[in-house]
């Protein structure tokens, strides 16, 4: 009846009239027959699985029963009279992957200008953008990614020192504000890079841009002091705030910069620090002790070198460099397989990422693979599931809904026919907050349409 009212201008007038009476008439229906605007999700039962619950034992075979978006009882054996059985016998059933430390979302073609919304204009410090807002829902990347079992993800602003403030996402949604689980999840703070570019000028590809070791090492100092200076003004700011508010001194001027600052410099939130090399990540360390921030590493390639200094500090670290290739001359090839298991090893939280540049937005989907490597240099598996699910629900401050299969948490799983380690495993189903959604993708799309091309004459 949609199309036929839409198309029948000469009943209604303009198209908004149009629009706007459909409306109208819907909600009248909805408030006389008092039907919901929204389906609640239903009560279902999942049976036959083997229930990887990651915060406690593997169910094999056991059941998990989801009643309106929750996860209510899981076990061997649960009482569900009523309720719909889904029969998952042979499949695999996890909590649903989290990606953090990603631009998905805020990119879509690399080389295409149009398609990117990573960066904010402004000058180094912008920590009053929020990702989310740019988040496209309607991005291909994301049902690409949806496919393999990610069904969370944090967008990441780009470009700057202090680039904004990120959030969660859910991948399913028809507005960033359904798909947004938890705003501010944490400030980004690109920590100035600490190497000096030693290449001679003669031999230099760009002769323009080439600085002596003199000028690099000045302009580092410069934005080393540049960042300390903001945090140092941003905490003057609060506490001038908490003076007013006690009445003892006016209010300053509000801010929109100082203001996103307030939680971070009191601590309420965490400040990721995304930094690779080994002085770039002590440097930070240092800064975070002396001013007591509360901070989580992302990146982090050299961080198996700094492993006690960081568990010492329980400091979290959002690892980036799996398939990274070896850049000193020192290095085996296997140190960024193993980089994991040391720091697992020395008591650190490790969740795994694949980085938030353009080039891996697509690539996140392959977000097991980079765990299952792990795995196969000494990493255990219940910690590679941990560093996919749990770990990354802890950091962001959701594990009270997410990570695990518990009761009383969402119910964001998903059921793959083998080991979602093994890259011969497929998902299979998926629910985000009790409500399955489908897996199809632009992947799946053109295999479909290329599969059934005419056969040649």
């Amino acid at each position: 009846m949609l199309d036929v009212g839409c198309s029948m201008f000469s009943l209604f007038g303009s198209g908004v009239q149009c629009a706007n009476r459909l409306f109208r008439g819907i909600l009248l229906v909805a408030l006389v027959t008092g039907a919901p605007l929204s389906v609640r999700a239903e009560t279902f039962l999942l049976s036959g699985a083997t229930v990887h619950t990651i915060s406690g034992e593997t169910l094999s075979p056991g059941q998990v029963l989801i009643r309106e978006g929750k996860i209510a009882a899981v076990a061997q054996t649960v009482p569900a009279s009523g309720a719909a059985s889904i029969d998952l016998t042979g499949q695999h059933l996890y909590p649903g992957i989290i990606a953090l430390n990603t631009v998905l979302g805020l990119t879509e073609i690399s080389g295409v200008r149009a398609t990117q919304d990573t960066t904010e204009v402004g000058d180094d410090f912008t920590p009053d953008v929020e990702s989310w807002i740019a988040v496209n829902p309607d991005s291909e990347l994301i049902p690409v990614t949806r496919a393999n079992g990610i069904t969370c993800f944090e967008p990441v602003p780009q470009g700057h020192i202090i680039s904004g403030q990120s959030a969660l996402l859910a991948v399913a949604g028809w507005t960033t504000e359904q798909m947004t689980i938890k705003k501010s999840l944490a400030l980004h703070l690109f920590w100035p890079v600490m190497e000096l570019d030693t290449t001679p000028k003669e031999k230099a590809l760009d002769r323009a841009k080439w600085k002596s070791l003199q000028d690099q090492a000045k302009e580092r100092r410069a934005r080393l002091r540049a960042t300390e200076d903001f945090f140092e003004e941003a905490k003057a700011y609060a506490k001038a705030k908490e003076a007013a508010a006690k009445g003892q001194a006016s209010a300053p001027e509000k801010t929109p910069a100082w203001e996103a600052m307030l939680r971070y410099v009191r601590g309420d939130r965490p400040i990721m620090v995304h930094a690779d090399e080994l002085r770039q990540i002590r440097a930070a360390i240092g800064w975070a002790d002396t001013n007591h921030y509360q901070i989580i590493l992302a990146g982090g390639r050299d961080a198996w070198m700094a492993a006690d200094l960081l568990a010492a500090r329980k400091i979290p670290v959002v690892y980036a460099h799996t398939y990274t290739q070896p850049v000193r001359d020192t290095d085996s090839y296997d140190v960024h397989f193993r980089a994991p298991a040391v720091l697992q090893r020395a008591g650190i939280q490790v969740t795994f990422s694949l980085g938030s540049d353009s080039f891996n937005a697509p690539l996140i989907r392959n977000l097991p693979y980079s765990a299952a490597q792990a795995v196969a240099f000494g990493l255990p598996e219940a910690d590679a599931l941990k560093g996919l699910t749990l770990y990354p629900a802890q950091i962001a401050g959701v594990a009270d809904r997410l990570g695990s299969i518990e009761p009383g948490k969402d119910a964001t799983l998903f059921a793959a026919d083998g080991d979602i380690l093994d890259i011969r495993s497929h998902v299979k189903r998926m629910w985000v907050a009790g409500k399955e959604v489908s897996l199809e993708s632009r992947h799946t799309r053109l295999y479909e349409k290329y599969k059934n091309r005419p056969r040649p004459q």
